[in-house]
């Protein structure tokens, strides 16, 4: 396989977690007789750019489907986030009811909510049919497309042209990157911005996190790769913010390379140094990964079976993707893990992908009362320790397996 990025050829290896159904295909009662589709997952860094990736095997049009069960607004604290966002961008890029706002990748509306509520006009890009459905209700304007270069002229053509671009945690979810990242430069304004949020591969790595490795990242990202990546198409990083989400991501400014008029902040180079004195650009970076994760898929496997052993119950909370990554790696099905509570009804009644286990609402939670709550969601640990205090009234104890298990 070749780079995405810059087509050099692949051969460092940061973890192979065998094969697994697409993360987000969840299944209804009548597909359990049928066989499901899994696809080998292997991560591979190239090691001309970094930028680290999936190899190619399942098309993108099957992990974003028309059903496609992810919803934003099901988590408080990533609402929360998003108002944050609004208010911070509207103030430092002064952004006023004559500015267009546009975000990739909208979803169900989480975010552009505040923006339409700041009295700014703008327009949602989102592929997925049910969660465009879902912002559209919010009275949002959605094109219902991927993004890449076509679609950035057509909406300039229309007079759509972006002072602002957001695109939260979609960088890693394109097959095509350099296309994505050009139509960027292709939509701004002379002088408008962009920005980006995603996972760090820094902190992939230092947490073990694994489990945040499924079909639909095609990339993981750092600072160096995205650096790289946008100057090579039309983009110029201007700022970067370390955020808490996600178990630790990124918030890249940027501009166009050819208009921007934004200073480069010391932030940019500050963080490019520490990722190069962590060795993120030297091969030895990447090993060992693989056995790290092996103890962790190993101490969940053990907790559960000596859980089962010693007549204790176990739940689990959030259906995520990552969920589906850990407890297929795992190998873990319902004989360990008879349920997991999802508060997103387009879920409940449905079964995790590959494990099959099924998807509950909360009363089942109340009504079984587990010993043992596993929190899959690890990223929203204190919102969902929070909103299951209760589980405390009857002894209840929260588990979490990355970076390492832990009961709370």
């Amino acid at each position: 396989m070749k780079c995405r990025h810059c087509h050099a050829e692949l051969s460092l290896q940061l973890m192979d977690l065998g094969s697994s159904p697409p993360s987000n295909a969840y299944l209804g009662a009548a597909q359990l007789a049928a066989p499901e589709k899994w696809y080998p997952l292997r991560v591979l860094a190239c090691s001309q750019c970094w930028l680290v990736q999936t190899e190619d095997y399942a098309h993108y049009a099957e992990l974003f489907s028309s059903d496609y069960a992810y919803f934003s607004s099901y988590s408080t604290s990533w609402l929360a986030h998003s108002k944050r966002y609004v208010d911070e961008v509207v103030r430092r890029f002064a952004l006023s009811p004559a500015s267009h706002v546009v975000e990739v990748a909208a979803n169900d509306g989480y975010l552009l909510q505040y923006v339409q509520q700041a009295g700014i006009p703008c327009t949602g890009i989102e592929p997925t049919a049910s969660t465009a459905r879902a912002a559209r209700e919010k009275g949002l304007s959605v094109v219902e497309a991927f993004f890449g270069v076509a679609l950035a002229r057509q909406l300039v053509a229309e007079g759509k042209a972006a002072d602002l671009i957001a695109a939260n945690n979609v960088l890693a979810h394109v097959p095509d990157i350099n296309d994505f990242v050009a139509g960027f430069a292709e939509l701004l304004k002379p002088h408008g911005v962009a920005t980006f949020e995603f996972p760090h591969l820094m902190r992939l790595v230092a947490d073990c996190q694994f489990d945040t490795i499924y079909h639909e990242h095609f990339s993981y990202l750092s600072l160096s790769a995205v650096h790289r990546l946008f100057e090579a198409n039309g983009l110029c990083v201007f700022d970067v913010e370390e955020l808490a989400t996600h178990g630790g991501s990124l918030r890249v400014f940027a501009q166009r390379r050819d208009t921007g008029e934004h200073a480069v902040e010391a932030t940019v180079a500050r963080l490019l140094a520490v990722e190069l004195n962590a060795g993120l650009t030297t091969p030895a970076y990447y090993e060992g990964f693989q056995s790290r994760a092996d103890d962790v898929r190993d101490g969940l496997v053990t907790f559960l079976i000596e859980a089962r052993r010693a007549g204790k119950r176990v739940g689990a909370y959030g259906a995520a993707a990552k969920g589906n990554t850990l407890l297929n790696y795992a190998g873990i099905r319902s004989g360990l893990l008879p349920w997991v509570v999802d508060r997103n009804p387009a879920k409940q009644g449905q079964y995790m992908p590959g494990s099959r286990i099924p998807i509950v609402d909360e009363a089942r939670l109340q009504r079984e009362k587990p010993d043992y709550v596993l929190i899959l969601p690890w990223n929203l640990k204190a919102e969902v320790m929070s909103q299951l205090a209760y589980i405390r009234e009857w002894g209840g104890q929260f588990v979490c397996a990355v970076p390492g298990l832990e009961v709370l």
